[in-house]
């Protein structure tokens, strides 16, 4: 008859919020057993609250993520890194080609390198933070989904149950013929 003290976070559809267990406003979130014998709506905000449940935390999945996080900041860094050099170089070669070719009009050439330079290290500027804002992950804090109910509140969901259960056989009882006495057929 018992569960275990295991629940699930899940969400409904909008059109499927009932009462919350607890506050008995209206909510999507639904805790379940792992073995679907016992559910009930509760409020996302009750499910912080640390009177009422604590999150079960694997912690391989913590590190799991963890190294996922930071492989994918390596990366992007590498990313950079690469793309800077690349930058580099090609204005190396440029300045190269650029010498070679007009060596006689230096002075007009460094009046034209100074502008350009300041335009390209504006446009550098940008770039880089349009770039940062689009690489930056957004890293939303999962939320825990399995939970553990305090003592009190598990024993409630556990009594409530057998309640059930209990009206469930009595119903059942009623219904048969043989529950009831007869009434007697035979003078006193």
């Amino acid at each position: 008859m018992a569960f275990p003290n295991v629940y699930t976070h899940r969400k409904v559809a909008e059109t499927s919020a009932k009462s919350c267990e607890i506050c008995y406003r209206p909510s999507t979130s639904v805790l379940i057993t792992t073995d679907n014998k016992d559910w009930f709506y509760v409020c996302p905000s009750h499910l912080k609250d640390k009177g009422f449940c604590t999150p079960k935390i694997d912690p391989a999945e913590v590190e799991a993520r963890k190294k996922r996080e930071l492989d994918e900041e390596i990366a992007r860094v590498k990313k950079e890194y690469e793309e800077k050099q690349k930058k580099k170089k090609k204005e190396e070669d440029e300045k190269n080609e650029k010498d070679k070719k007009d060596n006689d009009k230096k002075d007009d050439k460094e009046k034209d390198k100074d502008t350009k330079s300041d335009d390209d290290k504006k446009e550098d500027k940008t770039d880089s933070v349009g770039k940062d804002d689009a690489t930056s992950p957004t890293v939303e804090e999962e939320e825990p989904r399995v939970f553990e109910l305090k003592n009190m509140f598990y024993q409630q969901r556990v009594q409530k149950k057998r309640q059930i259960e209990i009206a469930k056989r009595n119903r059942e009882r009623m219904q048969d013929p043989t529950f009831f006495p007869s009434v007697p057929r035979n003078l006193p």
